[in-house]
């Protein structure tokens, strides 16, 4: 009986294995457009689109500046706030990527 159990639990645990290597990874990255705008291009790492992801734009503090998604092109651009700031590209549960303003460059 104790064996029978060993080898569920390892089955289990090779399913739960299987699963994590078919996983995608968020990706995302963003550039300074050089006319006041930034344009963020996102996805995943097994080559699905990133369309509809939530986008946030906050302030130093946190706070909410710009609120959007990905649009059917996986892209994002919004106006540059004035002073720091960071982007989240916010695919749900541990498929978060934030962006530091300062390593936003042309």
């Amino acid at each position: 009986m104790t064996k029978r159990f060993f080898i569920i639990g390892l089955l289990a645990f090779g399913l739960f294995l299987a699963g994590q290597v078919f996983a995608h990874t968020p990706l995302c990255s963003c550039y300074d457009n050089g006319d006041g705008t930034v344009t963020c291009e996102g996805g995943f790492s097994d080559g699905s689109s990133a369309a509809g992801v939530e986008m946030r734009v906050l302030d130093a503090a946190g706070k909410v500046l710009i609120k959007g998604k990905m649009d059917d092109d996986s892209e994002f651009t919004f106006k540059k706030p004035k002073g720091p700031y960071k982007v989240q590209f916010d695919a749900g549960p541990g498929h978060l990527v934030e962006i530091d303003g300062k390593d936003i460059v042309e």
